[in-house]
């Protein structure tokens, strides 16, 4: 079996401690990027929830430390990641079913499956579009392999009716993000992720429904951090930002 040696990894806490993640010490490491996705998502307890790409199991660990009783499934197309995430979810007590795959040759069995929630935190850059990690498994991480189009087509496949696709990424794919969803989901709300006042957008959360009606929906924008620049060391989360990534709060912008 693929898998990281224990001395390539270090253990880090997430929500205050309420998740514990390994993660390896060269190699593709989880951000705030993943607990904001996981803070997003407007899941209830019985509900199912499918990550695409779930890495190390960031995003979905803290999803489920927040809402229990969640049946969660990831898919991972790079087998140390998927065994580490696997590791990750008997560590902190959660059912979590990772499955090896790439998502364009899923298993048949998830291709007759449907969830309630599909969340998704996709590399951000464009193949070719940045210079190659010296680590593969953040090479692969950061950059695009599979079209951000293919991922949503996959997403919207994978939605039962009325379920929610949860997507992160970088404010310049935002076109890329809308033009896959034209035909397949509807009822498109995005919140723009701030790093600071008077800074652009940087990232957004794009939520999208299956069979969504609704009018298109641009929230006003989430700042990361207080103030309008970086003037001292030290942590300088906006109280909002600080109640998800510490306190496993949700983010109530999509409720």
């Amino acid at each position: 079996m693929i898998r990281f040696d224990d001395s390539d990894l270090t253990c880090n806490d997430f929500l205050g401690g309420r998740v514990r993640l390994l993660q390896p010490v060269s190699g593709y490491r989880a951000g705030v990027d993943p607990v904001l996705l996981a803070a997003s998502v407007s899941a209830t307890s019985g509900q199912s929830v499918l990550e695409l790409g779930c890495g190390a199991g960031a995003a979905i660990l803290c999803l489920a430390a927040r809402v229990t009783g969640l049946q969660v499934t990831g898919v991972e197309v790079q087998p140390a990641y998927a065994e580490l995430a696997r590791r990750n979810a008997a560590e902190n007590q959660v059912p979590l079913e990772v499955i090896d795959a790439d998502l364009g040759v899923l298993p048949s069995d998830l291709r007759q499956r449907q969830f309630d929630h599909v969340i998704a935190n996709p590399p951000y850059y464009r193949s070719g579009a940045h210079s190659p990690a010296s680590d593969q498994g953040r090479s692969v991480a950061l950059g695009e392999q599979t079209p951000l189009a293919d991922w949503i087509e996959v997403a919207a496949k994978r939605l039962a009716p009325r379920g929610y696709l949860h997507m992160i990424q970088k404010a310049d794919r935002l076109p890329d993000m809308l033009s896959a969803c034209a035909g397949r989901l509807g009822a498109i709300q995005v919140l723009p992720l701030c790093p600071r006042q008077n800074r652009s957008a940087e990232l957004v959360i794009l939520r999208a429904r299956k069979g969504g009606r609704a009018a298109f929906q641009l929230h006003a924008p989430l700042f990361l951090h207080r103030g309008e620049q970086h003037v001292r060391d030290g942590e300088s989360y906006t109280s909002e930002v600080s109640a998800v990534l510490r306190d496993g709060e949700a983010l109530l912008r999509f409720q």
